[in-house]
């Protein structure tokens, strides 16, 4: 049985994956922050062994797991970030606990490691969102996820350690925190409440939480060392599609959304998943429709 680490395990997309792998056999080390209140998620999964260590104490994490009786991992999957996206000074402080987590890897004798980035790293484009592209952030968030993926990229080659980096874009579904735009509205259109948003007009793309965790797991067992794969669904359209899609799932008045003025900065994402397709075999199963009925608000 292959033992993976999970830091960031019981987030959104980190619960996901948690429940992915250790449903395909995995053994999860699944590491959580200390008093989160999502650390009881994926409690009741065989194959999983709960960790708590806030990302300061990502060096100590050898000795936190022969506590938990396990001496090694085969890989590590690193989810966990923290912080304002504005805020510079709380961006960086998520670079050195990501470079101590490596060293840990490779005292746990992990062979490969999979750090998780995002399509902020991109910013502002009007081309397709391919992974050749230079990054070009507009945030803190995005100028750290970046500055991460060259500093991990370094220290693994120093380890001897594959690294792979997967560029999330807009999850949705189970586990998703409330006050993101879609779970909001959704809630709102089965109320038959009315809601303000931006033009939304600009391309967007949507992807399951769970079929995301299908994709790094793919990643995992099957993406080439060293190299970028965005891991998106690739069939982008015009953010207001996807409104009018929610709001005839609901059944519900599609003139109780107001659209307003562009989005400044305009973040339009023409998102490609050719390479991770190509590279794993990997393909979305679940449909937007799927994605919001897991919403607890029906």
């Amino acid at each position: 049985m292959k033992k993976v680490l999970i830091t960031g395990a019981y987030g959104f997309a980190g619960a996901n994956l948690t429940e992915h792998m250790a449903k395909k056999g995995y053994r999860v080390m699944a590491v959580g922050r200390k008093d989160s209140p999502h650390n009881s998620r994926c409690s009741g999964l065989d194959n999983v062994i709960g960790i708590t260590a806030d990302m300061e104490e990502y060096g100590a994490l050898p000795d936190k797991l022969k506590e938990a009786g396990e001496d090694h991992v085969d890989a590590v999957i690193h989810l966990a970030w923290g912080g304002d996206r504005k805020d510079m000074s709380r961006q960086v402080k998520n670079l050195l606990p990501s470079l101590e987590l490596m060293e840990a890897a490779g005292k746990l004798g992990a062979s490969r490691f999979i750090g998780i980035g995002s399509q902020a790293e991109y910013g502002e484009r009007s081309e397709v969102l391919t992974e050749d592209l230079t990054p070009d952030p507009l945030d803190a968030y995005g100028a750290c996820k970046t500055a991460a993926f060259y500093l991990l990229r370094d220290k693994a080659a120093t380890l001897g350690i594959d690294f792979i980096w997967g560029r999330i874009f807009s999850l949705i579904g189970r586990y998703e925190p409330s006050g993101r735009m879609l779970p909001d509205l959704c809630r709102r259109l089965k109320a038959g409440e009315s809601m303000k948003l931006s033009s939304c007009t600009q391309y967007w793309d949507y992807l399951d939480a769970a079929d995301a965790a299908a994709a790094i797991t793919a990643l995992l067992e099957k993406g080439h060392p060293g190299e970028i794969y965005n891991i998106c669904h690739g069939e982008y359209m015009p953010l207001k599609q996807f409104t009018g899609r929610a709001a005839a799932f609901f059944g519900a008045d599609e003139n109780l959304i107001t659209y307003g003025d562009k989005a400044r900065p305009f973040i339009s994402l023409q998102s490609s998943s050719e390479k991770l397709r190509r590279d794993t075999g990997w393909e979305p199963v679940v449909t937007f429709e799927e994605s919001i009925k897991k919403y607890d608000i029906i």
